[in-house]
């Protein structure tokens, strides 16, 4: 038993988690040393922590992932543990015995754990030997291609690929027949040498329709372990997961026992310390089998502090310096229902592609008992192209299911976020999804419901939407004084030049064109004597708006008292690069202003010739075509690899490339061509 007192902790990590862990240690008494990289010098975690160190450039190889570094300025520093967090350090058994060597804490598990539960094939064999379920599959050592395929025959389409060191669904691919095998393969194995230096993998049953279930476990030096409550992690998008909830809907009070149990043994039969998760994969019977232990805290993990009213790194600070569990399995008793939602930059109207650039415009719910946001950004900050996109964690907590879920999806929808693209509008549809709400859950439960939980991110806006913007848009008008020389008089004092759209003996009209995507429209605004205004829409809709502003924090964002055809509502309304975005308590939307003609074709500048574009900032991993090369339309000529997912640019039509214009290695900016084609007749 390792017994030694932490009053300093260095956090290996930055973001949210960063920020999470500083958070507890303070309430501790602990002090906290935060590092940083290039690209975080500004960061919360920065500003949060009592010391703050650089290690080095924005890629994480050159600064989260300097082990020794980080070492060096542990002992420096005086810090007696270190706190991975997770991913970067947090399962790097290489790392947890170099902290061993140098005598400071790995807040963590004993690096032998980290290295039997890290290589999937060996994972299994441990387990199976514990008496946890595990699922048919291969898992030896002859990893040709051929062997796989052959194991793969072996064991019955549909099959999984999986990474042997991989974890958040980096490496894994689902392949459905024989036919898919090659090119899965070989994708699967690159992605897996880029995240995790080793393309080693296992072929295993694939399960249709299965839940995906994990059991948070906890640990002493002193033998004592236990586990707190079940995760359902089932909606996923790209193996990842988005809505995280505790306990997991729809299982028996047996089938809640049995697989924590398992959970334990699991944890028991590697000599766990600290905090892990136990992932199982549950079939539509309620069999659940293995599947892999995370050798760390997870992203979800407050979805069980809330059911369980505990501090998960108040623990892991308490297990490290050789304290016992603060409470025994009989005492955890879970009440209520938590659920998680992870608030991404990215574009799920794109096939989830992640963003990066600044946050202009960002407001979260207020935080309580039952309402929290774990987040590492605040307005202004950068989502970095370096790391993970994730803006924040939403966190709510209910008496039952319905509850939770309704309190979710009110705070969903008091989350702005301006600047980049975001999947909040998806977060609130899936957590107001019929099938969602009545527990029907699976990891293809995304893509089984697609048409469904896109449907309102295509829809047209309503006529109230539309004089919604408008009125926004008057609005900031009178907030600007851009009234003021309407008419003649250069009175100050004078009622002509009052800015209330009050008018004396006079009404004024204009016309007022916006856009929501390709759609058109034509406001038709009439300035009434009372104050309000009359939005004409068609010849047959015509709509009564009235407003205020109640206040500003800054020259584009107002917050206003509307008025829309009788509905009385307060409104968010922020102006950012031509569009106006509204934030109501139960909707938001944006619409754009259009610039006039000439301006928007100088700024697109078209080109002769012009290819196609980068669907965002990242870096080129692979060119497929070459000057002069015939293509066809969807023919793959690059793959981008951004925030550690790779991503195919197809060609919009048949063609021959006229040059291309990055080479393998390069980093490329969102929207910069990467090829260019030969003029055709067809093009003009």
């Amino acid at each position: 038993v390792t017994t030694k007192k932490i009053s300093k902790v260095l956090i290996a990590n930055r973001g949210e988690i960063a920020c999470r862990v500083i958070k507890t240690a303070k309430s501790m008494g602990i002090k906290t040393v935060a590092v940083y990289s290039s690209a975080d010098r500004a960061s919360m975690h920065v500003e949060m922590a009592d010391e703050a160190y650089y290690i080095g450039e924005a890629p994480s190889r050159d600064s989260y992932l300097k082990g020794d570094k980080i070492l060096d300025i542990a002992n420096y520093c005086g810090a007696q543990a270190i706190h991975p967090g997770y991913g970067f350090l947090s399962e790097n058994a290489e790392f947890a015995d170099l902290c061993k060597a140098h005598g400071i804490i790995f807040i963590g598990p004993p690096a032998s754990a980290i290295r039997d539960m890290g290589l999937k094939s060996t994972s299994k064999r441990i387990m199976a030997d514990a008496g946890v379920p595990i699922i048919e599959g291969y898992h030896g050592e002859d990893q040709a291609d051929a062997t796989l395929k052959a194991e793969a025959s072996r064991v019955g389409y549909p099959v999984m690929l999986k990474a042997v060191c991989g974890g958040g669904g980096k490496g894994m691919r689902i392949v459905m027949n024989e036919g898919e095998f090659d090119q899965a393969l070989e994708s699967a194995r690159r992605e897996s040498l880029k995240s995790f230096n080793d393309d080693k993998m296992i072929v295993e049953k694939y399960i249709e329709e299965p839940r995906h279930v994990e059991v948070q476990v906890f640990a002493d030096q002193h033998g004592n372990a236990v586990y707190l409550s079940e995760r359902d992690c089932s909606v996923q998008r790209r193996h990842q997961k988005i809505i995280e909830e505790a306990p997991a809907p729809g299982l028996s009070d047996v089938v809640r026992g049995e697989i924590g149990e398992a959970a334990v043994r699991a944890a028991k039969a590697v000599k766990y310390v600290g905090a892990g998760t136990v992932e199982f994969i549950m079939d539509k019977h309620k069999k659940f089998y293995f599947m892999e232990m995370n050798t760390r805290l997870q992203v979800e993990h407050p979805v069980t502090e809330m059911v369980t009213n505990t501090d998960l790194v108040e623990w892991q600070l308490q297990v490290a310096s050789g304290q016992e569990l603060p409470l025994s399995q009989a005492e955890l008793l879970p009440h209520g229902h938590a659920a998680e939602a992870r608030i991404y930059a990215e574009d799920p109207n794109n096939d989830f592609l992640p963003g990066a650039g600044p946050l202009r415009y960002l407001k979260f719910p207020e935080g309580s008992d039952s309402v929290r946001i774990d987040t590492g950004v605040s307005q202004g900050d950068n989502v970095s192209v370096h790391y993970d996109p994730m803006i924040a964690k939403l966190i709510v907590w209910g008496e039952d299911r319905e509850s939770a879920l309704r309190k979710l999806i009110f705070s969903l929808n008091a989350c702005h976020v301006v600047g980049l693209e975001t999947n909040l509008r998806f977060l609130t549809d899936l957590a107001g999804h019929p099938e969602f709400m009545a527990a029907n859950v699976h990891t293809g439960f995304i893509q089984e419901h697609e048409q469904s939980l896109f449907e309102s991110a295509k829809a047209p806006l309503s006529c109230n939407q539309w004089a919604m913007a408008g009125l926004g848009l008057l609005l900031f008008e009178q907030k600007d004084g851009v009234l003021k020389d309407m008419y003649s008089s250069q009175d100050i004092y004078s009622p002509w030049n009052s800015t209330s759209g009050i008018r004396f003996n006079t009404i004024y009209s204009k016309s007022m064109k916006l856009m929501d995507g390709e759609n058109e429209m034509i406001l038709g605004v009439t300035y009434n004597r009372n104050g309000s205004y009359s939005i004409k829409l068609s010849e047959t809709s015509e709509i009564e708006v009235s407003g205020m502003i109640l206040g500003s924090e800054d020259d584009d964002n107002i917050v206003i008292s509307a008025v829309v055809d009788g509905i009385k509502c307060n409104a968010s309304v922020v102006r950012f690069n031509d569009n106006i975005y509204v934030f109501t308590a139960n909707d938001s939307f944006k619409v754009q202003v259009p610039l006039p003609k000439f301006v928007s074709m100088q700024q697109e500048g078209g080109i002769s010739g012009a290819g196609t574009v980068a669907p965002m900032t990242g870096s080129i991993i692979k060119v497929l075509v070459k000057d002069g090369q015939k293509v066809n339309a969807g023919d793959v000529l690059m793959l981008i690899e951004a925030m550690k997912m790779e991503h195919k640019i197809v060609s919009p039509k048949s063609a021959t490339i006229q040059k291309v214009l990055y080479n393998e290695g390069d980093a490329v900016e969102k929207d910069q061509s990467v090829v260019t084609f030969e003029d055709s007749k067809d093009d003009n």
